[in-house]
């Protein structure tokens, strides 16, 4: 791969990683600006989201020429899109277990425009406009290949995987599963009611998104798939033999313990069976009551954990409390590393590895300097390789 030489020793990684098995220091994401731009970086630390990386310069110094103009300019334009990412890879260098892989996103539960809705794309998101009114006017949920949004999303898939040409992955979309997507078609309130109005209705209607996942996933598949059948998955920055997917119910912040064992525990369950490496994204605080049924799933290999985007990082001692859970299951941890200075994420992720060891972890850090990419992997190496860590052993 041109822009991740070791990219043949970077999949033992990520295969040893969801078994618990990589050996040396933790997987990281350390993406790093090139000398030439750290002019342009103000050096600030930079989450390395979509809007952070792949928008207007920001801080890379983008040309001129390269700028979006409208927004199917920055989503549909698959010629550009790939000529942005090009320039974004010539000045910066994918370190550790980071790799390049360009977001072919239409946002996150493309499913939803999939079966209807219309997409809304902004600058820096993208959302669905409810479609179902009444749902004795809605068809069943049924695989629709040849519906206007997943035609377009695929043949733009295809499109800049052909013009990556090997150079860069192109990850899977997030298509989004169970009452997630129901929410992006109904909103969020009336499928509130209907839990409570029609929850067989509301059952079904789960089971028909668990049905078609991946049939949708599958087409996907068949394009992004590597030789051996790997794929990646862009929103979490991670890879995996064989079908990987990220798994994940936002709106079961607004659900009761009862409730998410009843409407969708069985529905992740199923979906995580069919695949062969699972992270699920647990998302905000109200979501971690779900925890205990989560870790009952045995097909989920990984979890991760969002405080929110204005909450401290994934590294702070207030989260081991899931942690301990996450490890007791015998599952991988992906923390985000954000909170503080470049010395504070090194202090901070340090003491997750002496406790839950250096084995099925991996960190995302932000954007950094060449310079601070190499001084954070020389001590990682140094200090963070083959750790037991005291909770492993206190368990054991």
């Amino acid at each position: 791969m041109k822009y991740k030489k070791n990219w043949e020793e970077t999949k033992e990684k990520w295969a040893g990683y969801w078994k618990q098995k990589n050996q040396g220091r933790p997987l990281m994401n350390v993406i790093v600006r090139r000398p030439e731009i750290e002019e342009f970086s103000g050096k600030r630390p930079v989450q390395g989201t979509i809007k952070d990386v792949h928008c207007q310069g920001k801080y890379y110094n983008l040309p001129e020429h390269l700028k979006y103009t409208d927004m199917n300019d920055k989503y549909l334009t698959a010629e550009r899109m790939v000529e942005r990412y090009r320039q974004f890879c010539d000045t910066h260098a994918f370190l550790g277990e980071s790799f390049p892989n360009l977001d072919v996103d239409f946002g996150p539960g493309a499913m939803a425009s999939y079966l209807g809705a219309e997409i809304c794309f902004q600058e820096d998101t993208v959302w669905y406009k409810s479609c179902i009114e009444e749902w004795e006017d809605a068809d069943d949920f049924l695989f629709r290949p040849n519906s206007k949004w997943f035609r377009q999303h695929l043949n733009l898939v295809k499109q800049c995987k052909e013009l990556a040409n090997g150079d860069f992955l192109i990850p899977m979309p997030d298509i989004m599963e169970n009452i997630d997507v129901i929410a992006s078609l109904r909103g969020a309130q009336n499928t509130l009611f209907d839990l409570v109005d029609e929850p067989e209705l509301i059952k079904n209607r789960i089971t028909q998104i668990t049905n078609i996942y991946y049939d949708y996933f599958n087409q996907f598949y068949e394009e992004i798939k590597e030789e051996e059948g790997g794929n990646a998955y862009a929103v979490f920055q991670i890879w995996g033999p064989g079908r990987t997917v990220k798994l994940q119910c936002d709106f079961s912040a607004m659900l009761s313990p009862d409730n998410f064992r009843e409407f969708i525990q069985e529905s992740l369950r199923v979906q995580a069976q069919k695949a062969d490496c699972v992270l699920y994204h647990l998302d905000g605080s109200d979501a971690i009551r779900h925890l205990d049924s989560l870790m009952e799933i045995e097909e989920i290999d990984a979890l991760q954990w969002s405080s929110g985007d204005t909450a401290p990082d994934g590294t702070m001692e207030e989260w081991d409390e899931i942690y301990d859970k996450v490890r007791k299951a015998g599952k991988s941890l992906w923390i985000k590393v954000y909170t503080g200075e470049f010395e504070d994420w090194i202090k901070n992720a340090e003491r997750i590895v002496k406790k839950y060891g250096s084995a099925g972890l991996f960190f995302d850090f932000p954007e950094m300097s060449m310079e601070q990419g190499k001084t954070l992997l020389s001590y990682a190496e140094s200090n963070w390789s083959n750790i037991a860590g005291t909770f492993d052993i206190e368990v054991k």
